[in-house]
């Protein structure tokens, strides 16, 4: 049986409302044409297999104006979302092939905290994009290498670590966090407490695939092209687009011992650091600052216990300010005895707070995974994270505790405070990456976490950190450095200018990569 429905005029209008925001939803989804939204070349149109992939959709617009730090928002003209690396090459030399050409920036994961990786009006590269078409991680061995691995420049370390972990193998340099990608972090330096010993991850490279300013794809290393290789390796981007990796390995642990040791006294704890890294046996050593009674979950997650945290709160009280040690020694389940023998040794030769005993043990992979993945957030009211980041000559750390440490950093609410040292014969100088010239300098790292409308606070206590440096002759460098003048730069880089500049012109003569770096731009 039918029955009749019958339909009321305000039903129709209804009806009609819902068609008409469907259809608006449908229309504003599709990409846009970049022709008609985006002029990125005006003697020039994109190239037939590259033009579908440049996008100017508000989605894509929108997220590439972010990153971690939440601070900088640059609008590019388009997005590029390739599928290859001719892609990219195609679109590097459509852009020299303007009059005036536009910029390009590579985009890992957005974790850059001060625009690094934005366009503004050019193009940013989702390298994302990549790892979507194809596989990128390869472990191989040669007689003359050893065990290595091939790895795409979008391909995440966390990705990289399993990989290898399934040969039984691994990187011998990490950052803390695993969520980057392998061109982001070799494009800086790539940090962590395995440095001290194996030296940043821009240490552990055999041959890199890099897409220059030109758009040229070349294959460089130590012995071929060399002057590529050593020049991106750190480079802040500016020559290149880093699409391959050839990556040291190593035989990869299975298990960790991790401890963390307190200190009340800045000589004593930077003294056994010092010692530390000289010694043989840690596999990992970083330092962190305590500086009130709300210590981070990770902290009270791996080590902590209600009984251990009345006694550092009663600590605090009394210093202000904590210092700690995080050291970390590699084994295989057969060597547990060995290893607790050695650790047992060492720390008796530590002058730590010994009532405190922090101590895990974990798998590998665990220690390396330890920290989640942080998400970037595309909203005004996310977390914004005005970090700065520091190298200190060792020279200096006293004032630069007395100074900055003791009387500047408590100023704020800071979540998380780094400082560990490095040992500077593990830097490969003729790499553009910047250090102090003293064998032995520390990082310093501010990773503050703040509301948008605190971010000026947080940077107010940078630049007064900064300014300390400065008046007191503190020669600084910055790691994930930030300048809004031609002239720090030119500080920055020091004896290593010239070449910088040189470098530029040959690779990138038309200043295309990296604007946000804002450099030459």
């Amino acid at each position: 049986m039918i029955t009749h429905c019958h339909i009321r005029p305000w039903h129709f209008i209804f009806y009609l409302v819902i068609i008409t925001i469907f259809h608006i939803s449908f229309v504003s989804a599709k990409p846009s044409n970049p022709l008609e939204t985006a002029v990125l070349c005006k003697d020039q149109i994109p190239p037939p297999h590259i033009r579908n992939k440049i996008l100017t959709s508000s989605d894509s617009i929108t997220n590439a104006s972010y990153d971690y730090g939440n601070i900088v928002h640059k609008i590019p003209s388009a997005v590029f979302y390739p599928s290859s690396i001719t892609d990219i090459i195609e679109l590097i030399e459509y852009s020299n092939n303007c009059s005036t050409p536009f910029s390009v920036a590579a985009r890992g994961q957005g974790h850059s905290v001060r625009g690094q990786a934005m366009a503004y009006k050019g193009v940013v590269v989702e390298m994302a994009s990549l790892s979507k078409k194809r596989s990128g991680i390869r472990v191989s061995w040669s007689s003359s290498s050893g065990f290595y691995a091939d790895i795409g420049g979008d391909e995440l370390w966390i990705d990289v670590l399993l990989a290898a972990l399934k040969h039984g193998v691994t990187p011998v340099s990490w950052t803390d966090y695993l969520y980057l990608t392998v061109g982001g972090t070799l494009s800086n330096a790539g940090i962590s407490g395995q440095s001290f010993l194996h030296g940043p991850q821009i240490s552990n490279v055999l041959e890199l695939d890099v897409i220059t300013g030109k758009g040229e794809l070349i294959t460089c290393s130590k012995d071929d092209e060399p002057e590529l290789f050593y020049a991106v390796l750190g480079g802040l981007g500016q020559f290149g687009i880093i699409t391959r990796a050839r990556i040291v390995m190593a035989k990869a642990p299975t298990r960790v011992k991790w401890v963390r040791l307190l200190y009340s006294n800045f000589s004593i704890y930077t003294k056994d650091q010092e010692t530390l890294i000289s010694s043989k046996v840690p596999n990992y050593v970083e330092g962190l600052l305590i500086l009130n009674e709300t210590i981070p979950d990770s902290w009270r997650s791996s080590f902590n216990s209600s009984s251990n945290q009345e006694k550092i709160t009663l600590l605090l009280r009394e210093h202000r300010l904590l210092y700690a040690i995080e050291l970390v020694k590699y084994y295989d389940d057969q060597d547990v005895h060995r290893v607790n023998k050695e650790f047992e040794m060492l720390l008796k030769e530590m002058n730590f707070f010994r009532s405190l005993n922090f101590s895990a043990d974990v798998s590998y992979f665990d220690f390396l995974a330890r920290v989640p993945r942080l998400d970037v957030l595309s909203t005004p009211q996310s977390p914004t994270h005005p970090w700065l980041n520091l190298f200190v000559p060792k020279s200096r750390i006293h004032d630069f505790n007395d100074g900055v440490l003791v009387n500047l950093i408590p100023k704020i609410d800071t979540e998380l405070i780094i400082f560990y040292p490095f040992n500077r014969d593990k830097w490969d100088s003729r790499m553009s990456a910047v250090t102090p010239d003293e064998n032995i300098f520390y990082t310093l790292g501010l990773l503050h976490s703040s509301s948008p409308n605190e971010t000026k606070i947080y940077d107010k206590v940078n630049n007064e950190i900064l300014r300390f440096c400065l008046k007191n002759n503190i020669k600084i460098k910055q790691y994930l450095p930030h300048y809004k003048s031609r002239e720090d730069w030119i500080k920055h880089y020091g004896s290593k200018w010239n070449d910088f500049q040189e470098m530029k012109a040959k690779f990138d003569p038309r200043l295309i990569l990296s604007p946000g770096q804002r450099i030459f731009n």
